[in-house]
């Protein structure tokens, strides 16, 4: 029993025992799970920030542009003629030094976006929470450092949400990275040197000399108060653009600074009751002027030559860092010829059209009601970047309209330079939508080499190319076509004989002067009727192939409205077309790059010249031969003389609808040159056609340039060059006629033909008009897709 109770005695101190390295077993199990949960979290985070930093949720920015912007060489193109024609370098900044920003301004920056900056190591968790927990009503959770990383990424902001979680978290990653490599002072500089404060205001020290007129060192309290503002909206926080609320903002910041202790009471007071004054010296873009233009489309060929480079090489070249030497076709005396004929022309042109616009209570818009002008407009300020930024920083649609309408200090165009004035923005852009625009392209037909390219007036006010970007209707410039298929196709001379009657398929009707004219003559005189019947003949799909054989890409509606230049096609598809007839029916893909080297002189890229067989020499020159009767005498006639240009020219005039669009296209044997001229709006025009027709609006600029052209003896162009004929080519003497159009008795000769009847204008003055017809636009049949811009009586 002794035994037993002895026993019994030992029984709960061992099960409690038993029990207790059970429980003690189950606790370092929960710690154990724990800590690997840390250590989970800690070894996925460093993984997560690993990849980011490697950029495998993406391309991560090269902070060696923050670390040394000088250390860039800027690639420089240089012409055929040995002259340099500009650099593609990175906008202009003068980066400074710390020594040189005011303490009120690292106070201003550090009171009102990371009052902590001294303390966190790039990310300010405490920030972040607050953030999330008011959703930013407090405050946001970026730090300067986050910010200055986020700078990085200004062109790649995404607004779908997984992105941009994805660059969040790239934004952190280089936020760490640039605590480890700068020192505080340093991200404070950098953050200053890299900000964009618009008005090209790259930079603390550009924007001081641009609204201030004087150094950053310079800057008031209130001044740099106002920087600081700028920094969390730019446009809506912008003393030009919106002097009252940048002076509540600067007042914001100034409460902040006073909170914190960085100034006190006093000097807060004198500061807020001290009004913005500014003294705004703006600085132009270094991508101004005309040179922009064909910089726009040589950039493009050039990324995608040093792309293809790379995937060969696996050597990754920057068009603005790595210091290229692109050597191109254009000749740089030419291109100031085209420049200067462009700006000569339009310089009356534009007085012209004001003069007439005086009377227009629409301006600068004719034929539409006052709501689609308003349309028009608010497209175009929708396209704007003031637009875009107050849009991304939340500001309802009503107070941008507002804010657009508010009298400001801003420049404008003038082709007597640019003029500083005080208008609202939305006038601004009324006012420069009445500005002509013009586009001019240069290129030798044999080589496919452009010489010139103008792609619109000045790249501050109109960054849009009027060259290849750009497709407007082509109006009359694209009869040629048709009148080539139909040579080559029904085999036609330059004297057949085709009906100039009225034209009828379905309800769609085009009036005719009547009569049976040559197409030579039909071509010269841009007969519509003789265009219709001839792609009526030969076939849409013809013409439409032949079209693309000659380098057209640009859509082509399938029925015979292209006849008459229904279509949208760029001034570079159009002249590197109308080339071929000069090269022997050889199409030659026009280029501007021959050759880039890099740095050390070793070739990246020799470009080859892409030819192609798309006619026999015999039908070129044929259209060679009668496209010369529009110069001779037809529609361009007038104006040539005129101008005293009597060389041997194949040309072709074109307008359209409401005399939107203006062209000339001019070949000569060694040099083809194309005009466009227009407004940014199709329902901005001249009202009547004897001012707004391409002989008009667009012949003379072609005729100053090649004036400047001829006279300058170095560049082996006379008035004297002749197109080569071949030796086969018989012109008209083995006339063929097709059945439907009359027969062999019915036939005139070709004086007979070219000898117009009263009405009929002689130099082509009125392309296409026959006085006393109104310029009403007929009903067209249901399956034919009739354009609003191109008018089939004109």
């Amino acid at each position: 029993m002794g035994s037993n109770n002895k026993n019994k005695g030992n029984i709960f101190p061992l099960g409690s025992k038993k029990k207790k390295r059970s429980s003690d077993k189950g606790v370092q199990k929960v710690i154990r799970w724990v800590w690997l949960g840390l250590l989970t979290i800690v070894l996925g985070i460093a993984g997560l920030f690993f990849l980011v930093s490697e950029g495998f949720l993406g391309e991560m920015p090269n902070m060696k542009e923050l670390e040394n912007p000088d250390i860039y060489v800027a690639s420089e193109i240089i012409s055929s003629d040995g002259v340099s024609l500009g650099k593609f370098e990175k906008e202009k900044v003068i980066p400074i030094k710390y020594s040189d920003l005011p303490p009120h301004l690292v106070f201003a920056l550090q009171a009102k976006e990371d009052e902590r900056f001294k303390e966190h190591s790039g990310i300010d968790m405490k920030s972040i929470f607050r953030a999330i927990r008011f959703g930013g009503g407090r405050g946001g959770g970026s730090t300067i450092t986050q910010q200055l990383a986020k700078l990085l990424f200004t062109k790649n902001v995404s607004k779908n949400k997984l992105q941009r979680i994805a660059q969040k978290l790239k934004e952190w990653s280089v936020a760490i990275s640039l605590e480890k490599r700068y020192t505080k002072d340093e991200i404070i500089t950098l953050y200053f040197n890299k900000f964009d404060f618009t008005y090209n205001a790259n930079g603390i020290e550009m924007a001081s000399r641009i609204y201030f007129n004087k150094h950053t060192k310079d800057l008031t309290l209130p001044e740099a108060a106002m920087f600081v503002a700028m920094l969390e909206a730019p446009n809506a926080n912008n003393p030009l653009r919106n002097p009252e609320r940048a002076k509540i903002r600067r007042d914001v910041v100034l409460k902040q600074m006073v909170d914190i202790g960085y100034i006190d009471d006093t000097t807060y007071r004198q500061a807020i009751d001290t009004p913005i004054v500014t003294d705004f010296h703006p600085v132009k873009s270094v991508n101004e002027g005309y040179s922009a233009y064909y910089k726009f489309y040589l950039r493009k060929e050039i990324n995608a030559y040093l792309k293809e480079y790379e995937e060969k090489t696996g050597k990754s070249l920057n068009l603005f860092r790595d210091g290229l030497k692109i050597y191109v076709t254009l000749d740089s005396k030419m291109q100031r010829y085209a420049e200067e004929a462009i700006k000569r022309h339009l310089t009356e042109l534009q007085k012209n059209f004001d003069a007439e616009q005086a009377r227009n209570p629409n301006r600068p818009y004719y034929l539409i009601s006052k709501k689609i002008a308003n349309d028009l407009m608010m497209a175009a300020v929708r396209r704007t970047g003031r637009y875009k930024q107050m849009k991304a920083e939340g500001m309802p649609e009503d107070s941008i309209i507002k804010d657009f309408k508010k009298p400001i200090k801003l420049s404008r165009f003038t082709w007597n330079g640019e003029e500083e004035v005080v208008m609202s923005p939305w006038d601004s852009i009324r006012y420069h939508k009445q500005i002509a625009q013009a586009g001019l392209m240069s290129m030798e037909p044999m080589t496919g080499n452009i010489k010139a390219w103008v792609g619109g007036i000045d790249w501050q006010h109109y960054q849009y190319d009027h060259v290849k970007q750009g497709k407007r209707q082509v109006g009359s410039t694209f009869k040629p076509f048709v009148y080539a298929a139909a040579i080559m196709n029904l085999g036609y001379t330059p004297c057949t004989v085709v009906s100039n009657a009225p034209f009828e398929k379905g309800n769609y009707r085009v009036k005719g002067r009547g009569g049976d004219i040559a197409i030579k003559d039909a071509l010269a005189y841009s007969q519509n009727t003789v265009s219709l019947r001839l792609i009526e003949s030969t076939g849409v799909d013809k013409v439409i192939q032949l079209a693309r054989d000659l380098g057209v890409k640009s859509d082509i509606p399938r029925n015979i409205t292209i006849a008459l230049g229904s279509s949208d096609i760029t001034l570079y598809e159009m002249l590197g077309a109308y080339s071929a007839f000069a090269n022997f029916g050889t199409y030659t893909k026009p280029e501007m790059v021959w050759r880039i080297e890099d740095t050390n002189g070793h070739v990246i890229k020799e470009v080859k010249t892409e030819s192609k067989e798309i006619m026999n020499e015999v039908y070129a020159f044929t259209m060679i031969d009668m496209m010369k009767g529009v110069a001779e005498y037809g529609t361009a006639s007038g104006g040539l003389k005129r101008l005293g240009i009597n060389a041997e020219i194949a040309a072709k005039t074109g307008t359209t609808n409401n005399n939107s669009d203006g062209w000339f296209m001019g070949v000569t044997p060694k040099l083809a040159t194309g005009v466009w001229v227009g407004w940014e709006d199709r329902a901005t025009h001249f009202r009547n056609t004897g001012e707004g027709q391409g002989a008009r609006i667009a012949l003379p600029i072609w005729g100053y340039f090649m004036q400047k052209v001829y006279n300058d003896k170095s560049l082996g162009i006379s008035q004297e060059d002749r197109f080569v004929k071949p030796a086969s080519y018989d012109g008209c003497n083995s006339l063929k006629r097709i059945g439907g159009y009359g027969d062999e008795k019915g036939l005139r000769t070709i004086d007979e033909i070219r000898n117009p009847r009263p009405g009929v204008n002689r130099e082509g003055t009125l392309e296409n008009k026959i006085p006393g017809e109104t310029d009403k636009k007929e009903d067209i049949n249901k399956d034919i897709n009739q354009t609003d811009d191109i008018d089939f009586n004109k």
